[in-house]
């Protein structure tokens, strides 16, 4: 497996927006991975973005500290009857969190039973975003598999991109992603890419 990226190579400067939800994430107690294009940055190189993508696992324990953490003074969170009914979800269970001031959006991704969320959410990583804030990152492995699914779905290039920038960049490890390109029917997308890449 390729080594994690030195964290000091993602000391940057970006919207203190995510510093915002990283440090509110980290004080409700549930794990969580950022993903899709804030990832794609982290992994491999900058583009614009104006979200987040995150894997939360949110169970009734933690479920009060996170509406503790994001008032609604400060941003718009849905009700908690709502995330109780997507916390119900085995699949694709999602809400979003959006800070007033700013406009900047969390699609929060619930795993719920989801394998490739709970394969992917022991390995997430711990990077430095800038000089005091760490964030959890989902592994490179799961943002190109999501990457991959996602350019099967709709065809934009900017999968192929960010999926080249990461290789390039981070790298993966292939034996790892191997077994998920076939549970996923993702190989042969797979080899297109890598041979462009």
């Amino acid at each position: 497996m390729s080594a994690a990226p030195s964290p000091t190579a993602f000391s940057m400067q970006e919207p203190d927006e995510l510093s915002l939800f990283a440090v509110r994430l980290a004080a409700t107690g549930a794990p969580y991975m950022i993903t899709g294009a804030t990832a794609a940055i982290l992994y491999g190189q900058p583009r614009v973005t104006n979200g987040l993508d995150l894997v939360l696992a949110l169970d009734d324990a933690t479920r009060p500290s996170l509406l503790r953490a994001f008032p609604e003074t400060d941003f718009y969170v849905p009700p908690e009857s709502v995330i109780r009914a997507e916390q119900a979800r085995t699949h694709r269970g999602h809400f979003n969190i959006i800070h007033h001031e700013s406009g900047y959006k969390a699609d929060v991704y619930l795993v719920g039973s989801d394998p490739l969320h709970l394969w992917a959410l022991p390995l997430r990583r711990r990077l430095s975003w800038c000089e005091d804030i760490e964030v959890e990152v989902a592994p490179p492995e799961y943002v190109v598999l999501r990457k991959l699914e996602f350019y099967r779905e709709g065809g934009s290039s900017k999968h192929p991109a960010d999926i080249r920038a990461i290789l390039d960049t981070t790298g993966v490890d292939e034996s790892a992603l191997a077994p998920w390109l076939e549970r996923l029917g993702l190989v042969s997308l797979w080899r297109e890419i890598r041979a462009r890449a």
